[in-house]
């Protein structure tokens, strides 16, 4: 009997819908410079582009692109390997750039986009986020000086500022 009434009961709460949210994650970072098959998946990032046709497809690969050169960046960042992380955080705001684009040919073709706004907007709060947190945590500025080269000033903040400028006006 009371095995009756603890299957009927577990029935009962598996039936019950529940919703669940997450916030939006980023993905954990792919190959870095260095690898031996970093620019293999440059590559392949650069043939996806032709893969993805409809205007919320591409939208789904640039935001998706723009995640993954924000994690490039990020984790670069972190390590103080300034001169590639800058590389990639204008790689993230470029492909953070298309985006608009599509999204507005998407509705000017009359597409649901009501998903996707929501997802742009979770996308967008938490490059902000982490934009924010890199500004936190990074100099303003920092020269780099190679052995037998003139030395490179590179504007972190400002470079920063301005990609989060750029995912601020996108949406």
């Amino acid at each position: 009997m009371r095995r009756h009434i603890l299957f009927l009961l577990l029935g009962i709460f598996m039936a019950i819908p529940f919703r669940v949210e997450a916030s939006y994650m980023l993905p954990y970072p792919s190959f870095m410079p260095g690898n031996r098959l970093y620019t293999v998946s440059r590559v392949i990032d650069t043939l996806k582009k032709y893969w993805y046709f409809g205007n919320i497809s591409k939208i789904k690969y640039y935001v998706s692109l723009s995640d993954k050169y924000l994690v490039e960046a990020k984790t670069l960042f972190e390590y103080q390997q300034y001169l590639l992380a800058a590389d990639a955080l204008v790689r993230s705001g470029d492909a953070w750039s298309q985006i608009p684009v599509y999204f507005l040919k998407a509705e000017r073709e009359g597409k649901d986009v009501s998903l996707v706004r929501e997802t742009l907007m979770s996308a967008a709060l938490e490059h902000e986020r982490v934009l924010t947190d890199l500004k936190e945590r990074t100099p303003k500025e920092f020269v780099w000086a190679p052995e037998k080269s003139q030395p490179t000033l590179i504007p972190i903040h400002e470079m920063l500022d301005k990609t989060l400028a750029g995912i601020r006006f996108g949406l």
